[in-house]
This record gives C-alpha cells, structure tokens and sequence, in this order.
C-alpha cells in the first residue's frame, strides 16, 4: 500500500496521531515527514517520548530539543514516560504509562518503532506497545537507524517536504554528529533512507512503514 501523492491527504485528515518514540529524536527520524503532511492537513500530533536520553546526551538539552521539533510539527501535546536510557523494559509498568496516555487521547493512529531491533530500549518500547494498543484500530511501525530486518509495506511520499523533515533532526543538534559511522550525519542516513524507501514505493523520497493492524473502509484514502 503506497500513499503517492505529493499534496496534504484532502480525507480522513481530522484524526488523532500518536507517535511513540524511545529516545528524543527517534520519531523524527523515522516518521517525522509523514507527521509534517499529517499535521499540516489538519491532524492532531501527540508524542510519548519513553526516556530522557541521558546516556545520549545531557537530558535537560534533549528535552529542549524535543520540545523545539514537536512545535515546529503542530504536536498539541509531549507526554514524558520518564524512563533512563537503557533502563527501561517491556514490564506492565511501562504497558500501563502507554495505555494512559492512549485513554486520555483516544488516537486513530499510532506509530512505534519496529520490533526487530540492536538497541534494548528500543525493543522494549514496541514489545510493550504492541500490547498497549490492543484496542486501537490502526498501529504502524516506523524504522530507526537500529532497526534489523525492516521490510516496509506502506509507504508515504515526503518528496515535496524532505528538507523540512531535515530541519527536524537538525533541531536534535546534540544529536546530529552522534552516529556509529565516522563523519557520517543523521541527516545524511535520514536522506539515504529516503532515497531508498523512495525507490521501493516509486516516488523520489518516502517513508517505510509496517503495519501491525490497519483499518480501511472501501472509500478510505490511505492515511499511512
């Protein structure tokens, strides 16, 4: 399934997003363009950020960073799980923080990084929101620079704002330099993995998506 189009999704575009993202930055990274065209068409963007990025970097920066690039992207509300880096699993204590944020939200829609990954944070953030969003009708995994055997089946088309989505991750400027490539950007991985996902759905840059369960009506336009 292939969102191609270039311009805002004109349907379906009043619903609630609610991104889930294991460290600040991880959503920019792998949804930040879809949730660019979501808001821009008239979304509500919500955000869970799961731990304070300590181990990355200083948490009071991180936070500050996070709060910049979610205004930038419309979001109406950061919710704060608390977690430290690498401290965190898929209990039912951190089920319970995704689940209250999702009772007081109510989202359509919400994205989480895919399972299948070399970071422990990030595997215990998708364990325990598969199991937070049992009831919601429509959850998409996102891709990180971690992931491991990611094979998308959804893409959405950023090619008109691939820039903007740069911007983002260059707003985590503590972050940009941090890679486990010598001399090598987030923001240079962020456009090569646009590229590619561009080729894979035919368009010139995208966004991969998995999806764990996803609703569509006959006369529904692709939200994701």
């Amino acid at each position: 399934m292939v969102e191609t189009s270039q311009k805002s999704p004109q349907k379906r575009h009043g619903i609630k997003i609610l991104a889930i993202s294991p460290h600040p930055d991880d959503i920019e990274f792998g949804c930040g363009g879809t949730l660019l065209r979501y808001g821009q068409a008239g979304s509500e963007l919500y955000q869970l950020i799961l731990t304070d990025g300590c181990v990355g970097g200083d948490p009071v920066t991180r936070k500050q960073e996070q709060e910049k690039a979610a205004l930038v992207l419309g979001t109406k509300k950061i919710f704060w799980a608390g977690y430290h880096d690498t401290e965190m699993d898929a209990s039912r204590t951190l089920i319970r923080k995704i689940e209250d944020v999702i009772d007081d939200i109510h989202p359509e829609v919400v994205l989480i990084n895919y399972p299948e990954d070399t970071h422990q944070d990030h595997r215990a953030a998708a364990r325990a929101t598969i199991s937070a969003t049992r009831n919601v009708k429509e959850v998409f995994f996102y891709e990180s620079p971690t992931s491991v055997h990611f094979n998308p089946d959804i893409f959405v088309d950023i090619t008109d704002i691939l820039d903007e989505k740069v911007k983002l991750l260059e707003l985590h400027a503590s972050q940009v330099e941090k890679t486990s490539i010598k001399n090598l950007r987030i923001t240079e991985i962020a456009k090569a993995y646009a590229t590619f996902r561009g080729v894979q759905g035919r368009v010139r840059f995208a966004e991969g998506f998995r999806g764990l369960r996803v609703l569509r009506s006959i006369d529904d336009r692709m939200c994701l």
